[in-house]
Order: C-alpha cells, then structure tokens, then sequence
C-alpha cells in the first residue's frame, strides 16, 4: 500500500452513526501535516480507533507506519504499536487535583510528590516546546484555561516522540482567538519535529493555520477533496 506513514483505501466502518464510516482513500505524507475536515466527534474517535489497530474496518485496507493494522498479532503487540501515536484528545484523562507539571510528568514516571529531578527537567523541557511557562507548571491542571489544557493535551502527545501526531477536534473547547494560538504551537512544534501529522476536525481556519495539507472530506462518500465541497446528508 506504499510507503506513507499511513494509508487507508476503501475502508468502511460500521459504528451506529447515520451512516457507516468511509474513507475511500487518503496517503498521509512522511514529515507533514494532514488536515481531514469533516470529521464530526464519534466518526473521528472512530477513525483513531481504526488507524491505531484498537478497531478494524469492515472492509477495506489500513497500513500505519508501514504495517497493516489487521496484521498485530495480540494485546502486547497492539500496547507496542499504539505507543507511536500520539494523540491530542480531550478524551485523554488529566487529573485536575494536580499540577501542569505532575500531569506532564505522568508521562515519563508515576513519582509525583515530588517529581523526580531528572524527570522535572524533561517536563520543563516539555512544557517550554508548547508554550507553557514554569508559573503554570506550578498551576492546578482544575484551575487552567482551556488554551493552557491544550496545550497540555499536546505536551503529552509528544512526551514519548510519537511517529505519528493526531489532533482530535482540538478545538473544541477553545475561543477563536485561542484556536489560532494554538494552530501556531502545532505548526512550530510539527514544523521543528518533522513530525507526520493528521488532524481531524471541522475547523478550517485552525486547518489552515497550521500550515497542513487541507481535505475535505465527504462522509455520504467517502471522498477526501481538495476544496471544499462538503455534503453530510
């Protein structure tokens, strides 16, 4: 199915929605951002579940990092396989009664009073990639605005270096003004990472501040177009 970091062709998926998912075909380029608008909440969560082997499709084909996702063998197999994604989701559990910092170190170690040293300095460092300052690490994950939530959310998709980056609505909870401040944080971060990226969503503006390739993508179909021409009925 070629060499792209992931590629889906002729894939369906039932899931109790209106209508099953399909993506008739999409190659997501090595080292750059993929913008997939159209994608409403459940059909996303459900192509995530697809593209990292949690769900298989009904038909069609899926090839993540170069590998079949029909072809991971066991539960240890799909654990090893999911670690290189890394994924941006206000599905991801924070635990509010904490820090910024304690949230970000969960990543690396389960020591969080205090954080280890050598496990701080990889938080800091971190934190300063997405934009987040040391009083905010300082700040309880209850008390942060959603731009800082965000931000975290991203922060903890790159802890582990993830081959692919995906952004699940991340925009959801966030003001206009906040949505293209945080477009900016992806784009540096992506931009400086190298790092493949897939966003889906049904904000354009933030998919084109990001500086990705956009797709709109038609659900009665299936189709991934360069324009839009969007039709959910």
């Amino acid at each position: 199915m070629g060499a792209d970091p992931l590629v889906l062709q002729d894939v369906e998926k039932n899931y109790g929605g209106l209508r099953p998912l399909r993506v008739r075909e999409l190659r997501a380029s090595a080292g750059r951002a993929t913008m997939l608008i159209g994608f409403d909440r459940p059909a996303a969560e459900v192509f995530v579940n697809l593209i990292t082997g949690a769900a298989l499709p009904d038909t069609g084909e899926i090839a993540s990092l170069g590998r079949a996702t029909h072809a991971i063998a066991d539960s240890d197999d799909w654990l090893s396989f999911v670690e290189q994604f890394g994924i941006v989701s206000d599905r991801i559990v924070l635990l509010e009664a904490m820090t910024v910092a304690q949230n970000l170190a969960l990543s690396f170690d389960l020591a969080l009073d205090p954080i280890p040293a050598q496990v701080l300095a990889r938080v800091t460092a971190l934190a300063a990639e997405v934009g987040i300052g040391a009083p905010a690490l300082a700040s309880r994950m209850a008390d942060a605005a959603p731009l800082l939530r965000s931000r975290v959310y991203l922060a903890r998709a790159l802890a582990l270096d993830p081959a692919i980056l995906v952004l699940e609505h991340p925009t959801a909870n966030l003001a206009p003004d906040a949505a293209m401040a945080f477009a900016g944080v992806v784009r540096s971060v992506t931009a400086a990472r190298a790092l493949t990226t897939v966003g889906l969503l049904m904000d354009e503006k933030f998919a084109k501040a990001t500086g990705g390739r956009l797709l709109f993508w038609q659900p009665a179909t299936g189709e991934l177009r360069e324009k839009s021409a969007l039709r959910f009925w």
